[in-house]
């Protein structure tokens, strides 16, 4: 065997860099097998049945034919069940807290409170927490623990065994589509996760590309406008289906995204052979189920809540006050949009819209409260009765289809929020990869959104 070593390393250090990776998996496949004939002769086994039930499973979870479809038919159970779950415990807790916002503001009242104060402490840190916490928290309570699952049950090696061949001809590392993967839940620990890759080359290329798939602050905006605009024509079980649909096709795209940047950068910035990767899969696994869903839930929880209360609060605050100090006869936050609106009209999207991008930096979460403050004028958010009250507020401004497309495109396709920028700063200690990986995503962004516009409005569609 060491013998064996010897003589395949001395044949690779002859071999150009171009072949080099398919001698590595020569090498790899021979050292198995080898190691498989020892087994076979040191090992006795006494279950068989046991022993190859993983291996069975693997040939239809892995498979070439079968292996995508079932990852696209689990990945659209979860979706399904998140979007049909999430409704009345939304509806519950929207009740709860406009229940305690009354009594807040009875209290105002009672201690004589200037306007002002009850206007940027209720109408605009409260009520912009609270509608982040009731839209976001429900469907990250079911999509989580439900992913979660498939995590302990030894699922998600095998979507990293079947994406691998695709990062490897995008000149990528296999490893990447475990903290791709990491990003549905947030694209901060994405970048965190990184550190699994050994090659800088490879880890800089996850770096800049894990932001294109939706993490948490960016499902509700996907699920809410899929449901009111996308699936708008259809009603009950159906509408939930095609809702989870095109959030499907969001996520599709977020991955060939992923891979075509990988693909350009592999072959100009960030040149170089990708690195051979040997993925150990785990057998399957009967998952702790109360206990997973326990500790996924929880550990959710408590991060969204604190996440909404450091930045969701104040970005509500800033809202509502510049919305209400004036220069002229005009608010600060409609000069700021009147700004925005020309750039933004090319792109499909108007200057509100735009303006709860820019607000939104620290956190994709806040960026439809934030949204519906500026529509609404006020600077604070008003009640809104339910999911048709709150499609009349969007019609009201102006919104077709496009629009929901193009802002659903650009929350998937845009900018790291703040704390992801923070974590890559850390990650990579360089300002002009932080500035890249700002400005690669960006500049796809505008781009996306402008040329399906410009298609859309030339086809006479809208």
């Amino acid at each position: 065997m060491e013998q064996q070593l010897q003589r395949l390393q001395a044949l690779t250090d002859t071999i150009p860099d171009d072949r080099i990776d398919g001698v590595r998996e020569t090498i790899v496949g021979d050292l198995f097998k080898k190691s498989k004939e020892l087994c076979n002769d040191a090992v006795t086994v006494t279950d068989k049945d046991k022993l190859y039930r993983s291996e069975r499973l693997d040939n239809i979870f892995t498979s070439k034919i079968w292996g995508f479809p079932i990852m696209l038919g689990l990945l659209g159970i979860l979706f399904y069940l998140t979007i049909a779950g999430a409704n009345v415990p939304s509806s519950m807790l929207a009740s709860f807290f406009g229940w305690i916002e009354g009594y807040l503001t009875l209290g105002f009242e009672a201690i004589h409170a200037p306007a002002w104060l009850h206007g940027v402490l209720i109408l605009g840190l409260f009520r912009g927490t609270a509608w982040v916490i009731s839209v976001m928290l429900p469907p990250m309570a079911i999509f989580f623990p439900a992913f979660a699952l498939l995590e302990n049950y030894g699922y998600l090696p095998r979507v990293a065994f079947n994406l691998d061949r695709l990062f490897k001809k995008s000149g990528a590392h296999g490893k990447q589509s475990l903290t791709m993967a990491m990003g549905f839940g947030c694209n901060a620990a994405a970048i965190m996760s990184t550190r699994i890759i050994e090659s800088p080359r490879e880890r800089m290329l996850a770096i800049l590309t894990n932001n294109f798939v939706p993490c948490n602050g960016r499902w509700p905006t996907l699920i809410l406008l899929s449901s009111l605009f996308m699936a708008a024509g259809f009603t009950g079980g159906a509408q939930t289906l095609v809702t989870a649909s095109v959030v499907i096709g969001m996520v599709l795209l977020g991955v060939v995204v992923t891979l075509s940047v990988s693909w350009v950068l592999s072959k100009t910035a960030l040149k170089g052979v990708p690195s051979h990767y040997t993925l150990e899969l785990p057998p399957y696994r009967k998952p702790k189920i109360l206990n997973t869903i326990l500790r996924s839930t929880l550990d959710k929880t408590v991060y969204v809540l604190r996440r909404a209360v450091i930045v969701a609060a104040p970005a509500g605050v800033l809202t509502w006050i510049l919305a209400n100090i004036y220069i002229g006869d005009t608010s600060i936050l409609l000069h700021f949009v009147g700004f925005l609106d020309p750039f933004a009209q090319a792109l499909g999207l108007d200057g509100f819209i735009l303006m709860a991008f820019i607000i939104g930096l620290p956190a994709n979460e806040i960026v439809l409260p934030i949204l519906l403050m500026g529509y609404l004028a006020t600077g604070s958010l008003t009640e809104v009765e339910d999911m048709f009250a709150l499609k009349q507020i969007f019609l009201d401004q102006g919104w077709t289809w496009l629009t929901a497309l193009n802002m659903m495109l650009f929350s998937l396709l845009h900018y790291p929020c703040g704390t992801t920028l923070i974590n890559i700063y850390k990650e990579t200690k360089s300002k002009k990869w932080t500035f890249l990986s700002f400005a690669i995503p960006t500049a796809i962004a505008i781009g996306v959104t402008f040329i399906v516009a410009q298609v859309v409005r030339a086809m006479g569609w809208v």
